[in-house]
């Protein structure tokens, strides 16, 4: 086995998902804490405290005490590299974590025990399956009274159309919470009640009368029948099934007290894939090809306001990336040299000498560099799966000092290429629409104009209800459309046309009256995506 192969089986890089709330964050420093990563777990925002989670360093996000932006975090667990990517859990940015779903091999879903599934998990995990990412799930909160395991493993088979496999099982939950049995390594993993730690016992006999005075008769009992049903009327684990996006495994455990992390991450380790070959439009690329190739999923300027730095993160799909070598961009027909590469721990950076595949690295951009680039030693290559999806609220957007217009431009521009906003130029007056999956977004992107870029700017209401990209077989034919729409056709930032619904109802007549017009929830306009 080459170099490159054993360092392409040591990496797993997963994204974690969940609806607000559910205690992703937690989990992810927590995920921190046990690979060594950090000393000491921080807190979301408090009214009476400073301390802010480790991932959430915009200064937005500690005002709102939520997660806007994707956190990118390097660090080392059993021998093993780990790629955590921490997307935000606001409904608000979902696009950000459509576009970092494109840069994993899995995807940790949480689960609040006490809600079951949620609105943004049902939306996340669409997206999941239109990419095929394997999903592993996490039930936290067991040491609330919530519901039935039983009642959550069907939840997420009917919410979420997916097999749900416990690998572990709860003894009890809430204030009579007693621990978890691992169904598979026959471990039994103790909840101490009095100072929230935990004891791992291993179970050589579970009826043998030492564990079951550990967790009472009737808790015992209990397990023994719920054990039962899972044998009876539950899929086995199957990794085949796993591997396809088509069965979860399922852990259950609390963030907060540490309790089941430990067993997520050996399963991250045992059962997560290891960097998949990626897509382009030219050909599939196997990340133990020796020649680098790579794809910007992420831009964020302004990581350290001191220096007013423009980091792209790109994710290496192939070869052994070193530090100083020179990639090429098909965008831009040129060579970019990668002289100062860096890996992450949330906001803390360092240079990286080398990157393997599934690895994360960032790239200091002076604006050059698009979401979506692809770079590569020499071939042309174009990886996909980074569209723009389409945004659900529309606002014009004014400078209030018709001398901050070019600071406004740069601005939008800027934002634009990192992804934090859609930005159309409509038709017939040329005037400038933004368009967001949520208000939170319109507040960020406000408020970096004006702290960032100087430009204070108003928004005035728009209502459209989405939008929705065309194509025709025939130039003509979109031409003619255009002409005859001018007041709801805006174009995009690479010039391809996009028309403003109003309803339904318009997108229905419109497909009556121009049967040759096709219309796509995405920028990429595949056929999957056609209404």
């Amino acid at each position: 086995m080459t170099k490159l192969e054993e360092e392409i089986k040591r990496r797993r890089t997963f994204a974690i998902i969940s609806h607000p709330d559910a205690g992703k964050t937690t989990i992810t420093e927590k995920l921190l804490l046990f690979g060594g990563a950090i000393q000491q777990a921080g807190a979301v925002k408090a009214k009476k405290t400073a301390k802010y989670t480790t991932s959430d360093w915009m200064e937005l996000e500690k005002e709102r005490g939520v997660s806007v932006s994707t956190s990118v975090m390097c660090f080392e667990y059993n021998n093993h590299i780990i790629n955590l990517l921490d997307t935000p859990g606001h409904a608000d940015f979902s696009e950000d974590t459509y576009r970092t779903l494109s840069a994993v091999d899995s995807v940790l879903m949480m689960i609040d025990s006490v809600k079951g599934v949620e609105s943004r998990t049902r939306k996340l995990m669409e997206v999941c399956k239109q990419r095929d990412i394997p999903v592993i799930t996490f039930i936290n909160k067991l040491d609330r009274e919530g519901m039935n395991p039983f009642d959550l493993i069907d939840n997420i088979e009917k919410e979420l159309d997916i097999q749900a496999t416990p690998m572990t099982w709860p003894i009890s939950m809430g204030k009579t919470f007693k621990g978890i049995y691992n169904i598979y390594n026959k471990q039994y993993l103790r909840f101490n009640t009095t100072d929230k730690s935990f004891t791992p016992i291993d179970v050589n006999n579970i009826n043998s009368p030492e564990f079951i005075n550990l967790i009472s008769e009737n808790d015992h009992k209990k397990l023994i029948e719920d054990l039962d049903m899972i044998n009876g009327a539950v899929d086995k684990f199957y990794y085949p099934l796993y591997k396809d996006g088509l069965q979860t495994p399922v852990y259950f455990g609390s963030a907060i007290n540490n309790f089941g992390v430990l067993d997520l991450l050996d399963a991250m380790i045992k059962i997560a894939p290891e960097p998949q070959p990626a897509p382009a439009i030219e050909r599939i690329v196997a990340p133990d090809e020796n020649k680098v190739t790579g794809l910007v999923f992420k831009i964020h300027a302004n990581m350290d306001p001191k220096h007013r730095d423009r980091i792209a993160f790109m994710r290496i799909n192939s070869g052994v990336f070193t530090r100083g070598m020179k990639l090429f961009s098909h965008r831009l027909n040129r060579e970019i040299k990668i002289a100062n590469p860096l890996t992450f721990m949330a906001q803390d950076r360092s240079i990286t000498e080398e990157a393997y595949p599934g690895d994360i690295v960032g790239i200091h951009d002076t604006g050059l560099i698009k979401i979506g680039d692809s770079f590569t030693e020499g071939e042309l290559l174009n990886f996909t799966g980074i569209p723009n999806f389409s945004p659900e609220l529309f606002k014009k957007v004014i400078v209030k000092n018709a001398l901050k217009s070019k600071q406004l431009t740069k601005g939008l521009n800027q934002l634009l290429e990192e992804g934090a906003i859609q930005l159309f130029k409509q038709v017939l007056d040329n005037q400038l629409v933004l368009g967001a999956v949520g208000e939170l977004q319109f507040d960020v992107v406000k408020f970096r104009l004006q702290n960032e870029y100087g430009a204070d700017c108003n928004y005035l209401p728009y209502s459209i209800a989405f939008a929705y990209w065309i194509k025709a077989d025939e130039q003509a034919t979109i031409d003619k459309f255009i002409y005859e729409n001018k007041q709801y056709l805006a174009m995009d930032h690479m010039d391809n046309p996009v028309y403003f619904f109003r309803g339904n109802w318009e997108v229905e007549h419109l497909k009556e009256l121009y049967p040759k017009i096709n219309f796509y929830k995405t920028s990429e306009c595949k056929e999957k995506d056609r209404i």
